[in-house]
């Protein structure tokens, strides 16, 4: 979640995410930056993944992130490179027994935090979560509820106002637009992308 996406290509950012997980009166608050996989030797050490396009920025000696669902701020000990991430240590975290329960513990910031995407046709996938979409008509399909990231391509899921979810991939031909700031996310719905018995099917115009 923290790192950045475009439009006609592709980053990861490492799981799926959910418009629940991550938003506070309205706005998403906190961003994925990185998961603590597991203690690595004696010392204290954790394995992380790293999650974020801007790693030297956010992890280094001094620095402070939030682990986990309760958001437990941890003060950067030492940064050291590993060939699977890079290996952190806490400070008051002296050995392997006090980290143990941080493992597997997704790493935020807060979203205030994060670098802006300025470049165009970039955006930040917790920009998009809770975004309104809109086909190019400008019928409103719903809202961004989910994004999650398959081998091929990304997948939106919109919850409508009516009816069941749907999905859409996350591809030039079906997004044709994600305006960050307004938070719209304009699509175009390919035959098949709702089913017959949806109820906003009735108002699909036909392919060309």
């Amino acid at each position: 979640m923290g790192r950045k996406r475009k439009r006609k290509g592709r980053a990861t950012i490492g799981r799926s995410l959910r418009w629940e997980d991550l938003e506070e009166n309205g706005r998403v608050r906190w961003v994925v930056i990185g998961r603590l996989r597991k203690p690595h030797g004696l010392r204290g050490e954790m394995l992380l993944e790293v999650l974020t396009d801007y790693p030297q920025a956010r992890f280094y000696p001094g620095a402070v992130i939030h682990i986990g669902p309760r958001r437990i701020p941890l003060t950067i000990r030492e940064v050291k490179p590993h060939r699977d991430g890079l290996l952190l240590s806490f400070e008051g975290y002296p050995d392997r027994t006090s980290v143990e329960p941080l493992r597997n513990q997704w790493v935020t910031i807060e979203a205030e935090e994060v670098i802006p995407a300025r470049e165009e046709d970039v955006y930040y996938d917790f920009e998009v979560l809770g975004a309104q979409v809109e086909t190019e008509d400008g019928r409103v399909l719903g809202r961004v509820v989910e994004i999650i990231e398959t081998a091929g391509n990304d997948v939106f899921v919109v919850e409508p106002s009516r009816g069941p979810e749907i999905l859409l991939p996350v591809t030039q031909e079906v997004v044709r637009r994600v305006d960050a700031e307004r938070r719209v996310v304009v699509v175009h719905l390919l035959p098949g992308l709702l089913p017959p018995d949806h109820p906003l099917a009735a108002k699909e115009e036909p392919s060309a």
